[in-house]
């Protein structure tokens, strides 16, 4: 395996080709904002990743097909919170707290991670893969002390990726808070069909509305019914009735099947692909929402609990309160599956 580290100094606002080979080309670049990205491209299509940034991924493209939700940032934006940025494919939502925050939590909206500055950041490159791997130390006095090691993985000729999350509690002394979601912001395509090898009775409608939720007459009139059924939105055919968002949150996966697999077939012959150990991840979350500025049909988003801030992890029990000096790996493969 052969490693570059990268340096702040490697980008600026014109692109340059910082590595090629048969396989892969990596461009780097730096976005209006000042944002330094990564263009990561195979022979199906590329990646636009932020290592010194989340290590989110801002762009995901194969076979000409556009990954990402429809939004209004043309361009990742620094900020204190992931809704300063709310424009990435991917982001990882954690590790502190995740999701939304309640009235009585104390957190930003999907954690303190989402958008983290990053202390360092590399290429590892081996035959048919190319992996970008960042890391964080997060330190406060009195409080907790973690190092956090994402990656992304990309694969010659392939459309599908892999996302992993290492964390460690660097305490030698007190256990500490984790939650984890790995946030997949794929696209809302119309007509499309989704399935999934857990059934449809593992899935209820979230009824609880966060701060950022504004319901309508008409929406209230359809998430009652939707309650009342019990059915779980499995087709894109009503994107009238996804304005606010309509959210569905899955029982412990695991009690169904060691790996989950959830899919979009697109209709086309294309298929979206999200797949995952449960033992790690045992709660995913389906996201719908289509109006004017946002479209995105986020089909499956692992974690190790729901979306909705720390307290109620904890009242729930899917808190993970990690020994001092334990660690915990989370893995997804996702992308293009054909």
């Amino acid at each position: 395996m052969k490693k570059f580290n990268l340096s702040h100094a490697m980008f600026n606002s014109a692109s340059f080709t910082l590595y090629q080979d048969a396989d892969f080309t990596v461009e780097t670049f730096t976005y209006p904002s000042g944002v330094e990205a990564l263009k990561l491209t195979n022979h199906r299509g590329y990646l636009t990743v932020l290592p010194f940034y989340g290590l989110m991924i801002w762009d995901a493209v194969f076979d000409g097909i556009n990954l990402k939700e429809k939004d209004g940032f043309t361009y990742p934006r620094f900020g204190q919170q992931i809704t300063d940025t709310y424009g990435a494919f991917e982001f990882n939502s954690g590790l502190l707290a995740s999701g939304n925050p309640s009235p009585e939590d104390d957190h930003v909206q999907h954690g303190e991670f989402a958008t983290a500055r990053m202390d360092h950041a590399a290429l590892l490159i081996e035959d048919g893969q190319l992996t970008v791997q960042s890391d964080y130390e997060y330190i406060k006095g009195f409080g907790d002390h973690y190092l956090a090691t994402p990656s992304v993985t990309m694969f010659a000729d392939s459309g599908l990726f892999d996302l992993n999350m290492h964390v460690k509690n660097l305490s030698h002394a007190a256990p500490m808070p984790l939650q984890y979601m790995c946030h997949l912001c794929y696209a809302y395509v119309p007509g499309a069909t989704m399935t999934a090898n857990v059934p449809d009775e593992a899935f209820q409608l979230r009824t609880s509305v966060p701060a950022h939720v504004h319901p309508t007459p008409e929406w209230t009139a359809f998430t009652d019914e939707l309650q009342a059924s019990g059915k779980l939105i499995d087709k894109l055919d009503d994107a009238s009735h996804y304005d606010p968002e309509i959210v569905f949150f899955s029982d412990d996966l695991s009690k169904y099947t060691d790996t989950a697999e959830f899919r979009v077939e697109l209709g086309d012959g294309h298929t979206f692909l999200t797949k995952y150990p449960t033992a790690d991840l045992p709660i995913v979350t389906r996201w719908i929402l289509y109006n004017g500025d946002q479209q995105v049909n986020a089909f499956a988003l692992p974690g190790t609990s729901t979306p909705e801030g720390r307290l109620a992890a904890k009242q729930a029990g899917t808190l993970i309160m990690l020994p001092p000096q334990a660690e915990k790996h989370f893995h997804v493969q996702t992308g293009l599956e054909k």
